[in-house]
């Protein structure tokens, strides 16, 4: 991983694209800062942030949890 302040990126920018067809990450800086990251191209579509994937569903045998929670108030009154 390569950081790289974004004035010299501008300037020698096809270098790097070459540095990045090779392999190479780059951290582009602005005033000490980054603000963009160049990864090689890997062809696979981005993968679904956790957030948004769906969530993991449990399934038991029997009675749900509700009703098990109604008939043991019902029963202890």
């Amino acid at each position: 991983m390569k950081t790289i302040p974004f004035t010299d990126f501008r300037k020698n920018a096809s270098g790097f694209i070459n540095e990045v067809e090779h392999g190479e990450t780059l951290i582009l800086v602005r005033r000490g800062k980054p603000v963009a990251e160049i990864v090689p191209f890997t062809g696979r579509s981005q993968n679904m942030p956790s957030w948004k994937q769906p969530g993991v569903r449990l399934q038991i045998q029997g009675s749900d949890l509700s009703s098990a929670i109604l008939e043991d108030r019902e029963a202890s009154t």
